[in-house]
C-alpha cells in the first residue's frame, strides 16, 4: 500500500515506548566490549521536522515527548537518559524528532554497525541523505519483511532487530510471524523488538500476533505494553507494545520504573495502564 507516513505520528506515545526499549536494549549490549549489529527492518525517515504539516496535522507529539519534557525534573533515569539523546539541551520547544534509525546512529560506538531497510521511495531518499557519510551504516532500499532473513546472522552475530511495520494491511501481522520465525531460525541468539499497535476493537489484531509468537518456539519473550486512554470501538491507537525475544539479563527492571512513571504521565483518561508481562520466560 505504501501510503503511510510516520511524520503524522512522530513523538507520540507509541514512540517514546518504542524507542525507550530500543535504547535499553542497545545500551544493554554495549556493556560488554563487543561489537554488535543493529537491523532496522522499516527505518523510515529517521529525523522528523515537528514544524511540519504532517506533523501539526495531528500533533500527536505534544502528547507523548512534549509531556515527557515538561516534566523531566521529575523523571528516572532511564528517562533523562532517553532524553538527553532525542531532545538534548531542550526545555520544550523541540523542532524536530529522531526515529529508531538515528537513535541507533547516535547511541551505536564506531566497532558497531547498522543495517537500515526502507521501501518507500520518498522515505529512502530522505533516509539516505540523514545517514549520508556513516560508514557504519548499510541502507538499503528493499521490503524489510523480506530483507530480514537474508541479513541475519550478520557478522558479527551479535545484536538486534527492530521490526515496526506500519500495519496498514491486516496481511503485515502475518508477515512480522513468518518472517521472524525464518530469521530466528537462521539467527536464534539474536533479539528481537516486535513493535505492535493496540488499535480500536473493530481493527485490533494485537491479541492474535501475541498469540502466535508467544506459540513461535521462542526462547524467552518480554512484553512491554503501554495504553493512554479507553479503547474505542472503531478508530484510533489507544495503545502500543513491544515484544522483545531473547530480552537482555534485567530488561524488565530497567523498564518497570520508567513505565510507572509514563502511565500518569501521558494518561489521558482514567483507562491508562501499563502492562510488563515475561510470556516466556528465560530459562
Amino acid at each position: 500500500m505504501l501510503s503511510y507516513r510516520h511524520s503524522f505520528h512522530a513523538g507520540n506515545h507509541a514512540d517514546v515506548l518504542k524507542h525507550l526499549v530500543q535504547l535499553l536494549v542497545i545500551e544493554k549490549l554495549k556493556q560488554k566490549n563487543k561489537p554488535f549489529v543493529y537491523i532496522d527492518t522499516h527505518s523510515g525517515r529517521g529525523v522528523y521536522d515537528l514544524k511540519s504539516d504532517d506533523a501539526n496535522k495531528t500533533s500527536e507529539y505534544k502528547a507523548g515527548i512534549i509531556k515527557l519534557l515538561a516534566e523531566q525534573k521529575k523523571a528516572p533515569e532511564v528517562i533523562l537518559q532517553y532524553l538527553d539523546l532525542v531532545a538534548p539541551n531542550n526545555a520544550g520547544a523541540l523542532t524536530q524528532y529522531i526515529g529508531s534509525p538515528e537513535i541507533a546512529r547516535l547511541s551505536l560506538r564506531e566497532i558497531d554497525k547498522l543495517v537500515l531497510m526502507e521501501l518507500h521511495n520518498n522515505e529512502i531518499d530522505l533516509l539516505k541523505s540523514n545517514m549520508r557519510g556513516d560508514n557504519r551504516i548499510a541502507v538499503h532500499h528493499r521490503d524489510g519483511f523480506e530483507g530480514l532473513a537474508a541479513c541475519v546472522p550478520p557478522k558479527p552475530a551479535r545484536g538486534l532487530v527492530l521490526i515496526d511495520p506500519a500495519y496498514e494491511v491486516k496481511q503485515d501481522y502475518d508477515f512480522v510471524v513468518k518472517q521472524l520465525q525464518k530469521a530466528y531460525k537462521k539467527w536464534p541468539t539474536g533479539i528481537y523488538l516486535v513493535w505492535y499497535p493496540v488499535l480500536a476493537t473493530q481493527r485490533d489484531h494485537s491479541q492474535n500476533l501475541i498469540r502466535k509468537l508467544t506459540n513461535l518456539g521462542v526462547s524467552s519473550l518480554l512484553q512491554v505494553e503501554l495504553g493512554v486512554s479507553e479503547q474505542q470501538a472503531d478508530f484510533g491507537m489507544h495503545a502500543s507494545g513491544m515484544l522483545v525475544v531473547n530480552a537482555p539479563f534485567q530488561l524488565d527492571e530497567k523498564i518497570k520504573p520508567a513505565l510507572e512513571w509514563l502511565t500518569p504521565l501521558l494518561a489521558q483518561d482514567d483507562k491508562a495502564y501499563a502492562k510488563l508481562e515475561w510470556l516466556i520466560t528465560p530459562a
